[in-house]
């Protein structure tokens, strides 16, 4: 009697301790009674392996309990199936497919079981984690509510989330204005949009709009207060009438309104514009200028990079000196408790006996390094024929021929000479030394009266008469540096003054600040003058164009700001005078005596 194949199939086959037990068998011997061991042999195999199976099927069929009705059938019946294949009695000599029917349907239990569980997963929505906040919110009525003008937010697209704990109310016609305003290439536009895509954001992310949305759902987690919209219509009465349709009006009128609907809270109108401020002022509301632009309060606290030493400072700080020269310059370590004061690259100078004029290079606790300074004020350190004339332009001339000095800002009224040293340092940089390639001067085009319309040429062309300060300087630096160049012979004398003139001329080019946005400046010296003038963001755009190799020098006087929306302390001017503070590769100076004419100087004083 042949003895029953062994399976064949992948899915069937037996482990190897077994399958070498049933080989021996048959190798062995032939005779019945191993003919029936080994047909015991195989059956034990047969229910393993199902039973295997079985349990694997029974798992599956836990994890798809929620599935749904049809797959928890397939799923019961299948281990049925595979059960009624093992009550096979031990003694009937099974058919060659038995052994295979009954791992078969059991692999067919473990697809239908794993297929309900991946349809289960699907038909469940996935969970969203909403997001919490670390700090506790204030319950409401300790939360004050202001209501923002239009004018905030064209100002600054994210003064949203400016207002930390306390909730924002935007008035419809708020919305309106924006909607107005969103076309265009401006900055106003283009802060319009942002505001919108902010506002579309936070209404979509949540559910009742009436209750408010959280301003941290989008991660500003500085923004615990809620933002409210107006949803129904309010009872905007004035105690004065005042004549409608005008959108401030309106705004006034919401927030009458809200003080009615709200008794227990504060509610403050914030705006740019002094009109509308003065008119909640008169009608008993609350109102304020938007104060989260401003970098100083006060523009007399404004960092000026220079500090007087008192008369004492040698008795506290003269013991233990170390000294050491270095590439020319000499350098000091002095202890004491004035150093903790200093910042990095602030200048430093005492009068008296023992003068000292000197920079701070490095501080570290109650010790600072200090190195001394070239003296640009004698004839022999001359930058391109021009010398210091007091002390904060040699200051600043130090700093403007330091090539580790990345970011120089130089801050002065009128005639103090920002203009003519950044730009003596430039040439003498550019055409002496080489180290930039060309100077590019651009500055904010703002009228000071009114505008004269479009201009005709190239940009160069277009940018002419705002350089007006630039020519009246190369005229001066040309006398300066070119007065060797000059013979006896006057006509040899012209040629020579207007040879150099266009050689001048080649380095030097003058950009709109409308074409900054994507380039990148390589080994250039780069100015930026009357940049008062400019707002923060569009100073961060100029600051971040420089590439390796670049200096930037920005000039301007913060008592001449012509730019509507702009004070003292939110220009862009004060604002990078303040985060460059410190830091290694920026300096900055104030210069104090102007030193254009003594008309110049009495006029700034009496005028």
């Amino acid at each position: 009697m042949p003895l029953p194949k062994l399976p064949s199939r992948m899915g069937d086959r037996v482990t190897k301790e077994e399958s070498s037990t049933v080989e021996v068998l048959t190798s062995a011997d032939a005779t019945p009674a191993a003919q029936a061991a080994t047909k015991t042999v195989a059956k034990k195999t047969a229910v393993k392996k199902t039973a295997v199976k079985k349990t694997a099927a029974k798992q599956a069929a836990k994890t798809a309990v929620k599935a749904t009705a049809a797959a928890k059938k397939a799923v019961a019946s299948a281990p049925k199936t595979a059960a009624a294949k093992t009550a096979t009695p031990v003694s009937s000599t099974p058919p060659a497919t038995s052994i295979e029917s009954a791992v078969e349907n059991a692999s067919q239990a473990d697809v239908v079981s794993s297929s309900a569980t991946t349809q289960a997963a699907a038909t469940q929505p996935p969970a969203r984690s909403p997001r919490v906040s670390k700090r506790a919110r204030l319950p409401a009525s300790q939360r004050k509510l202001f209501v923002l003008d239009t004018n905030v937010l064209l100002h600054d697209s994210n003064s949203l989330f400016k207002f930390e704990e306390h909730d924002i109310y935007l008035p419809m016609i708020v919305l309106e204005e924006l909607d107005h305003h969103k076309k265009g290439m401006s900055e106003v536009a283009r802060n319009a949009r942002q505001v919108s895509r902010f506002l579309d954001a936070l209404v979509t992310e949540t559910a009742d709009l009436e209750k408010g949305a959280n301003l941290d759902i989008l991660g500003n987690q500085e923004a615990l207060g809620q933002l409210l919209l107006q949803t129904s219509a309010l009872d905007i009465s004035l105690p004065i009438e005042l004549p409608v349709g005008k959108a401030d009006h309106v705004i006034l009128g919401v927030v009458n309104a809200l003080k009615a609907q709200y008794p227990k809270r504060t509610v403050v109108l914030v705006s740019k514009d002094i009109n509308i401020r003065l008119k909640a002022r008169a009608l008993g509301m609350e109102a304020e200028d938007y104060r989260n632009d401003r970098v100083l309060d006060d523009s007399d606290l404004l960092y000026d990079g220079v500090m007087p030493l008192p008369e004492n400072f040698w008795l506290k700080h003269g013991k233990d000196v170390e000294s050491w020269q270095q590439s020319g310059v000499t350098y000091y370590r002095i202890r004491g408790p004035l150093c903790s004061e200093f910042l990095v690259n602030q200048f430093v100078y005492l009068e008296g006996d023992m003068p000292l004029q000197a920079q701070v290079r490095e501080v570290s606790g109650k010790s600072a390094v200090l190195s001394t300074l070239r003296d640009h004020s004698h004839g022999r350190n001359s930058v391109w024929g021009i010398t210091a004339r007091n002390r904060e332009q040699n200051f600043a001339l130090n700093l403007l021929m330091n090539p580790d000095c990345d970011f120089v800002s130089l801050l002065g009224q009128a005639g103090t000479g920002k203009t003519l040293l950044a730009l003596a340092a430039g040439l003498a940089q550019t055409l002496e030394s080489n180290r930039y390639s060309e100077i590019i001067i651009t500055r904010a085009t703002v009228p000071v009266g009114d505008d004269i319309g479009f201009l005709p040429g190239t940009e160069e062309e277009k940018m002419a008469p705002w350089m007006g300060a630039l020519e009246d300087n190369l005229e001066v630096l040309h006398l300066g540096a070119g007065r060797h160049d000059l013979a006896s012979d006057s006509g040899t004398a012209d040629w020579n003054k207007q040879s150099t003139l266009e050689l001048i001329r080649s380095r030097i080019k003058v950009k709109s600040l409308n074409f900054m946005r994507g380039r990148t400046f390589l080994n250039k010296y780069l100015i930026i003058d009357e940049a008062q003038n400019l707002t923060p963001k569009q100073m961060k755009t100029l600051v971040t164009r420089a590439g390796p190799g670049t200096k930037i020098v920005c000039l301007g006087n913060i008592a001449q700001i012509d730019t509507p929306y702009l004070t003292e302390g939110s220009s862009g001017l004060t604002y990078v005078v303040d985060r460059f503070k410190g830091w290694p590769h920026a300096g900055h100076i104030t210069l104090q005596r102007g030193e254009r004419s003594r008309l110049a100087d009495y006029a700034s004083e009496a005028l």
